[in-house]
């Protein structure tokens, strides 16, 4: 018996089983699923193809991966404000009420403009993020595919997220990390967040439709966006699945959960 209502801003496997198909995705497009969800895809495309414009001078490949730049500094930035942005979403439309627990606030709430990696970390536990896989289809050499939250399966640091932080406080020193790689990664580890969220859904204009796919030139699965392919979890347990018929659970008022990420 997996969840019989989804949870805010949590996509995640369902169990095969009448009008699954449906239901495993039509939920995601509900506007009380999440507030303003195109806000975020919309950035990420922005971001998408002025990474893919990157690609104009700096060639996808293996070979470029420590290169660095203005442009790649900017592009890393940019990123990684998504990336927290997506991650407090996430936090604030379910349920997470932190508190200091030392300090002169000792006691009182400590609000998003404090949240961390800490406390971003929480969502690898809901989300699976450790096991997501992004890949380029354009790529010279054997490093196209990206898993950016590998590490935190074992409760790790994200070196691409580090280096973000490194480079914002310090950049004429620390200049030579926000490379090529780092932003790689990290446009990865956007994508997957998102797509941890909402599947492949971009929320875009015009009609929502099923393919029913067809022969192509590219193995796997495109996602949101259109260009980086997705692999998603296959490790989750039953209990953690979502297993309803959303053409019932749709007309009704109280549809969705929240989770309770103060007790995880």
């Amino acid at each position: 018996m997996g969840l019989t209502k989804p949870y805010h801003r949590n996509y995640r496997e369902f169990i095969n089983g009448f009008n699954s198909g449906y239901s495993g995705w039509a939920f995601i497009v509900d506007k009380e699923y999440a507030e303003s969800p195109h806000h975020y895809t919309r950035a990420f495309l922005l971001l998408q193809e002025d990474v893919k414009n990157l690609f104009d001078f700096i060639e996808p490949a293996d070979i470029n991966l420590k290169a660095f730049s203005f442009r790649i500094h900017e592009l890393l930035m940019r990123t990684c404000i998504e990336v927290e942005a997506n991650f407090k979403a996430i936090l604030r439309e379910n349920i997470y009420t932190p508190y200091f627990k030392s300090g002169s606030k000792a006691g009182q709430p400590r609000t998003e403009d404090y949240w961390k990696i800490n406390d971003y970390i929480k969502v690898n536990k809901t989300h699976h993020l450790d096991s997501y896989v992004a890949e380029f289809p354009f790529w010279r050499g054997a490093m196209n595919r990206y898993a950016p939250f590998a590490n935190w399966a074992h409760n790790g640091s994200l070196s691409w997220y580090q280096a973000y932080n490194e480079t914002k406080h310090d950049r004429n020193n620390k200049f030579e990390i926000a490379n090529f790689e780092n932003l790689i990664t990290a446009f990865c580890g956007l994508f997957v967040l998102l797509s941890s969220q909402f599947n492949c859904e971009g929320f875009t204009t015009g009609s929502t439709f099923l393919s029913t796919g067809g022969d192509s030139y590219f193995a796997g699965q495109f996602g949101i966006g259109n260009y980086l392919k997705i692999e998603f979890p296959t490790n989750w347990q039953d209990a953690e699945k979502y297993d309803f018929d959303w053409s019932k659970l749709k007309e009704e008022a109280d549809r969705f959960e929240k989770i309770d990420y103060n007790i995880l």
